[in-house]
C-alpha cells in the first residue's frame, strides 16, 4: 500500500500561526522565545484502495470459461480437449432413396456431398466426437476421389468395401481405413440391420468405431504438425455476414437426381436441408440435418470406367465454388496444395475466406453442371422457378 507522510504540530507552534486571528488594535502580551520544536512526521496507510492486493487476487482469479476445452478443427466451436486431440472419423453413407433416412447424420460436423454412377450422390460425414454415437447407417462402398477428402482431415476413413479403382490407394499405408470387408472388424465393428434390405444396411457405433481403431492399431490422436482444415471467426468478432455477396436464402446445389436444396432461417442461422422433395433428417432423432456454412466446390470430372459408369472427380487442380452462410453467398475459388493438404477457400480479393463457427455441408458439383447451382432471395421466388 501507498504511504502519506502526515505532519503533526505540535501545540506551541499551533498557538504561534493562530495569533494573528485577534483584533487589529490588540497588542498581543510578549511571550517568551520558544526554542524551535522539531516536526514528527508520521506514516499512516493511503485508504483510496490503489494497489489493494485483495482487488489485485480478485482480477487474477477470474474463472477460465473454457478450462480442459479447444476449439474444434471442424467446426470452430469449443469442445472437450481430450476430443479435440483425436483424429476424426469419415465414413462413406448412403443417399440413395431406399439409404434414407440415414442413422446419425445430424451429429457430423462436416458433409461432404459428391456424384457417383447414375448421377447419385454419397455422402462422407466426419464426426469429431463419434464416441456416444448409437448408430450411423447406411454405411456404403468406398470411391476413390472421397480417400482425397478424409485425409485433408487427418481422418480414419469407415467404408463397406470399395470400387475397384480405389483398392490401391487404400493399400498405402497411410490411408488408416477400416473397411467393412476386412474379417477382423465384422459383427466387432459392422453389423446389419435386419429391417432393412442389404446392401443399405450395414451401421457402426461409436463402440465399433472404437474397437476398429484398436484392432488395426491405429493411432487415434492428430500428429503435431496436423495443419487445421477451416478458419473460423472468433468468439470476440462478430458473425460473417457477407453483405456484399447474393441473396442466397434458398441454395440449390445443381445435383440431377435427388435434386437438393437448402433453407434458410433467420431465427436460427442455420441452413435446413432437403432432398428428394422432402426434409433430410436424422433417422435416430427426427431431426432436420441443419449446418451453418455451405462449400460449392466446382471440379472436373469424367467417367473412369464406362462399364461401371465409375467417375473419376479432380480433387487437386482447383476451380470455382462459393461460399454461403447467413443467406448470402459469394463467389470463390479453392486450391490444393497435396493430396493430404486441406482444401483451401479465397475470395474475390485472393483472401482465404473466414467462416462462421458451426457445421459446414461441402457440395462437390461437376463442372458440366455449374449452370445448375442457383441461389434464391425467397422461398417463394424458389417455389415459382420450381
Amino acid at each position: 500500500m501507498k504511504k502519506t507522510a502526515v505532519l503533526l504540530l505540535t501545540g506551541a507552534m499551533c498557538a504561534a500561526l493562530f495569533t494573528g486571528c485577534g483584533k487589529q488594535n490588540e497588542i498581543p502580551a510578549q511571550q517568551p522565545e520558544q526554542p524551535a520544536q522539531e516536526i514528527s512526521v508520521v506514516e499512516v496507510e493511503d485508504l483510496t484502495g490503489q494497489d489493494d492486493p485483495a482487488e489485485a487476487s480478485a482480477e487474477e482469479e477470474q474463472p477460465d470459461l473454457h478450462a480442459g476445452e479447444a476449439r474444434s478443427d471442424l467446426t470452430g466451436e469449443w469442445i472437450s480437449e481430450d476430443v479435440a486431440a483425436q483424429r476424426p472419423f469419415a465414413v462413406m453413407m448412403g443417399n440413395t432413396k431406399i439409404a434414407t433416412p440415414q442413422y446419425g447424420i445430424g451429429e457430423a460436423d462436416v458433409i461432404y456431398e459428391a456424384p457417383v454412377e447414375g448421377s447419385e450422390t454419397r455422402l462422407m460425414p466426419i464426426f469429431q466426437d463419434y464416441g456416444d454415437i448409437e448408430k450411423i447407417m447406411s454405411i456404403r462402398s468406398c470411391r476413390l476421389y472421397y480417400i482425397d477428402w478424409a485425409l485433408e482431415f487427418d481422418a480414419i476413413y469407415g467404408h463397406y468395401g470399395q470400387a475397384y479403382l480405389a483398392k490401391e490407394m487404400l493399400g498405402n499405408s497411410y490411408v488408416n481405413n477400416l473397411s467393412g470387408l476386412d474379417g477382423s472388424l465384422e459383427n466387432t465393428m459392422y453389423f446389419r440391420d435386419s429391417s432393412r434390405k442389404a446392401p443399405h444396411n450395414a451401421y457402426t457405433t461409436g463402440d465399433g468405431i472404437r474397437e476398429g481403431i484398436s484392432i488395426k492399431g491405429y493411432e487415434s490422436q492428430h500428429a503435431a504438425d496436423y495443419e487445421p482444415h477451416y478458419t473460423f471467426n472468433q468468439d470476440d468478432s462478430a458473425e460473417i455476414n457477407l453483405e456484399n455477396g447474393e441473396d442466397a436464402a434458398v441454395v440449390r446445389p445443381g445435383y440431377k437426381v435427388n435434386r437438393p436444396w437448402f433453407v434458410y432461417d433467420p431465427q436460427t442461422g442455420l441452413y435446413a436441408r432437403y432432398q428428394n422433395g422432402e426434409r433430410q433428417f436424422d433417422a435416430m432423432t427426427e431431426e432436420t440435418v441443419r449446418v451453418k456454412n455451405i462449400l460449392i466446390q466446382i471440379c472436373d470430372w469424367y467417367v473412369a470406367d464406362n462399364e461401371t459408369g465409375y467417375l473419376a472427380v479432380d480433387t487437386m487442380s482447383g476451380g470455382k465454388g462459393y461460399y454461403i452462410t447467413n443467406g448470402k453467398a459469394i463467389p470463390v475459388t479453392w486450391s490444393k496444395a497435396s493430396q493430404k493438404a486441406p482444401t483451401k477457400y479465397y475470395d474475390a480479393g485472393g483472401q482465404e475466406i473466414v467462416m462462421n463457427q458451426g457445421k459446414t455441408w461441402v457440395c462437390i458439383t461437376q463442372n458440366t453442371l455449374e449452370d445448375q447451382i442457383a441461389f434464391y432471395a425467397s422461398e417463394e421466388e424458389f417455389q415459382t422457378a420450381e
